[in-house]
């Protein structure tokens, strides 16, 4: 049997009429027959199949039609043709106090938005008191909701939206207004609906939340779907096609810039010739403005040697990373780094030539460069990949960013623990007994061992 469908998109459109004047607006109202607006269609033919408990994330540039899509799946707004399918109770976070009356109290507005999604009396009195302590606003609770800060609001509206017992939660960017705590709070609490296999779709610029979350995602570009699947791949499609549309609109004005279709310089990993896709069926991918490029990696064990193209490192291993940069135009200053991340493309390990320290600037024409970084991996046994990256400064494009340049293996520590985290640190671990302790004391010792 297929998985079950909790949301299906088929052909969706969405067209919004755009008016020069608002007189046009009325003439067209009283003189029916002929349009006076320009037709702008936000979502063109969106075919899309959400299975039940999924997690999916939703990326893509301000104004690609994201938020429509979310407002049509939560039946805010009703697509021009297609037709949408939505099995289940729908509790949607759109946008900041999206549903609330600013005259109503919060606990007013609490009630009036539950009943609205379909809970009693009865069950709203019985989660209310939840829905409060999540929201953490104190007094604030029995207070108009035109007084609030717009933090207090969206804790108010997500405490809302995650406690009503939803089938389907969808969550528009709502997450970036709160304190660090709230947010905290918030990602513990997704979690756990997302484990009870509620379906969640999470609309997020932070790239690090979705790839964290998130099961699969989706992005949007020009109100199509431009590519769907494992989160880090679209993001990384996400970062290339908005560097490219940067150099595309002049931004940066550098005949050398390179794309993966045309002419991407040569890349060797390991001693190893490498193309578009490495022996380990990872895709590589690669942007910049080709200013400089990175010409060779490689990664060394313990004993300054390459072992393979997929090298394979014992824990807490120190290792060397060392990028070849050559120099295609003047670069006033130059920044090298990496990042060793997850399957899921999350960042375990980083640093850059200005982050240790070591600035590099006044390179010319032709210059190459050898930069050599050395750390330990004290990872948890699995597969890590390798991104290196450079630039003129933090504000500038990159001139070379390379993605799964290199994927390596880290063999499990030898030290008989049945407990390993993501990143398995070892420890010394003292205990002090505050019994033994004030006995010492009293005793008048002065040197304390315990």
């Amino acid at each position: 049997m297929g998985e079950e469908i909790a949301i299906s998109l088929k052909n969706v459109s969405k067209c919004f009429k755009r008016y020069a004047r608002p007189v046009d607006r009325l003439k067209e109202l009283l003189l029916p027959g002929k349009s006076r607006a320009d037709k702008f269609w936000a979502l063109r033919d969106i075919n899309l199949e959400i299975p039940k408990g999924q997690t999916v994330g939703i990326v893509g540039r301000n104004g690609s039609g994201k938020s429509t899509m979310l407002q049509i799946i939560a039946g805010t707004l009703t697509p021009t043709t297609g037709e949408v399918q939505v099995k289940g109770r729908v509790s949607a976070l759109l946008e900041l106090g999206s549903g609330f009356n600013p005259e109503f109290t919060g606990r007013q507005n609490v009630f009036f938005n539950a009943r609205l999604l379909g809970l009693s009396q009865r069950e709203i009195e019985n989660k209310f008191d939840e829905i409060a302590g999540f929201a953490d606003i104190g007094d604030f609770i029995e207070q108009p909701v035109k007084t609030y800060s717009s933090g207090m609001f969206v804790r108010l509206a997500f405490a809302v939206a995650v406690n009503v017992e939803p089938e389907i939660l969808i969550v528009d960017e709502a997450l970036a207004v709160g304190d660090v705590v709230f947010q905290h709070r918030c990602m513990r609490r997704m979690r756990a609906l997302m484990d009870s296999g509620v379906t969640t779709l999470f609309v997020s610029h932070d790239s690090g939340a979705i790839k964290t979350l998130c099961n699969s995602a989706v992005m949007i570009h020009d109100g199509q779907i431009y590519t769907t699947g494992l989160p880090n791949a679209v993001i990384i499609e996400y970062m290339k096609l908005v560097t490219e549309l940067e150099l595309d609109l002049g931004q940066v004005d550098v005949e050398t810039k390179f794309s993966e279709q045309n002419n991407s310089p040569a890349l060797r990993c390991n001693g190893i010739d490498v193309k578009q896709e490495s022996s380990s069926n990872v895709k590589l991918t690669r942007r910049g403005n080709g200013k400089a490029v990175i010409e060779e990696v490689k990664l060394l064990n313990q004993f300054g040697e390459i072992t393979s193209e997929s090298p394979i490192f014992g824990f807490n291993e120190e290792v060397t990373l060392i990028i070849n940069l050559k120099v295609n135009q003047p670069l006033k200053e130059c920044i090298v780094g990496f990042y060793i991340c997850d399957k899921n493309g999350n960042e375990i390990i980083g640093s850059n030539t200005f982050e240790e320290n070591y600035p590099i600037s006044n390179l010319d024409t032709g210059d190459r460069l050898e930069i050599q970084f050395k750390f330990s991996l004290p990872l948890r046994t699995g597969s890590y990949s390798l991104t290196v990256a450079g630039t003129e400064t933090y504000a500038s494009m990159t001139f070379d960013w390379i993605d799964n340049a290199m994927v390596f293996q880290v063999l499990p520590p030898d030290t008989g623990k049945r407990v390993h985290a993501l990143v398995d640190q070892p420890m010394s671990v003292n205990v002090i007994n505050e019994k033994v302790l004030k006995s010492y004391i009293k005793s008048g010792n002065k040197s304390i061992n315990i």
